[in-house]
């Protein structure tokens, strides 16, 4: 009796084993095509985000040529001194904080206002219009713009100088030699070329919104202000917060080609639009000291996840449903 009890058992499992199996093959039937789609992103991420952290000694070393990376003296901190004892170490500090908290709140507060109206178009032909003429100026080379910004600014040529200024009156300005406008005109140029994808973003999260909020607020009696305080803000917030906190990661790393494409590389300008990114570069093509380039690369990333877990952390106290993690 007991050999006729366990088979029909051991029969049992084995058909409960296949089927689980079968469930697993079909499951990862369904979901092959999802990782196949995903594999160049996740193949391009390993190679450009994870290998090159392996560099991370060279940091760390007086780098040798002849000996190669793993063979070159270590050197400690002592490529970071680079950065920190020179006079100008201020300087380059300051403006890229400041540029880049600058950026952070104009690019946000008015990506969201112009998404805002062009929600409100209600003509679908317009509103993709006004979509492409936003987000144009993004997908420009910075060569380009810098180019466009001679022909608005050159002393000889500029639209500014031999147009627009004589019109008005004032005297022609040596853009490229006084370094007190570059700060505006810096931050217009940054707004004009960052503004669509920020904007972008943004409209698809309004456009995601379920349009019965607003109508029970038009029953209501509440304005086109009212609704845009109590309805659009609070269900944008989350991913206002989650760009916010991306960029605040990258608060110490500045676009290379609008301060050192734009201005033109003038030295009279430096006070002003010289920053971690194009001092470093100019000193890696005067010294050629590739452990300084590393170590600065190494202390902006730092210094940036410490930013964003500080930010996450502040954000996650007050609401932790709009915190990244």
């Amino acid at each position: 009796m007991a050999e006729v009890t366990v088979k029909p058992l051991e029969t049992d499992i084995r058909a409960a084993a296949k089927k689980k199996i079968g469930a697993r093959r079909s499951k990862l039937k369904m979901v092959m095509p999802l990782f196949i789609m995903m594999a160049p992103g996740l193949i391009y991420l390993l190679i450009n985000n994870y290998l090159p952290m392996f560099g991370l000694a060279i940091a760390f070393k007086d780098i040798n040529y002849a000996k190669g990376i793993l063979g070159s003296d270590w050197v400690g901190f002592k490529n970071f001194e680079y950065l920190f004892s020179t006079k100008d170490a201020f300087v380059i500090t300051r403006n890229t904080i400041l540029y880049n908290v600058v950026f952070i709140f104009l690019n946000t507060v008015i990506a969201i206002a112009v998404a805002i109206m062009l929600n409100e178009i209600k003509n679908k032909l317009m509103k993709s219009f006004y979509q492409s003429v936003v987000l144009l100026p993004f997908l420009i080379s910075m060569v380009i713009v810098a180019y466009l910004g001679v022909a608005f600014l050159s002393v000889d040529v500029g639209i500014l100088n031999k147009t627009i200024l004589p019109l008005l009156g004032l005297d022609e300005i040596s853009w490229y030699s006084e370094a007190k406008h570059w700060p505006f005109i810096l931050v217009l140029i940054n707004l004009w070329k960052g503004l669509g994808f920020l904007c972008v973003i943004y409209l698809a999260a309004i456009i995601g919104i379920d349009k019965e909020y607003y109508e029970a607020a038009t029953l209501d009696g509440a304005s086109k202000l009212q609704q845009i305080k109590y309805i659009t803000i609070p269900s944008i917030m989350p991913v206002i917060i989650m760009l916010t906190l991306l960029s605040i990661g990258k608060i110490f790393y500045s676009d290379f080609g609008l301060f050192y494409q734009v201005p033109m590389n003038s030295g009279a300008l430096y006070d002003t639009t010289s920053v971690i990114d194009t001092y470093v570069y100019r000193g890696l093509m005067q010294l050629g000291d590739i452990g300084m380039s590393a170590a600065a690369g190494l202390y902006q990333s730092i210094v940036g996840f410490i930013l964003v877990l500080l930010s996450n952390y502040l954000v996650r106290r007050k609401s932790k449903d709009n915190a990244l993690f």
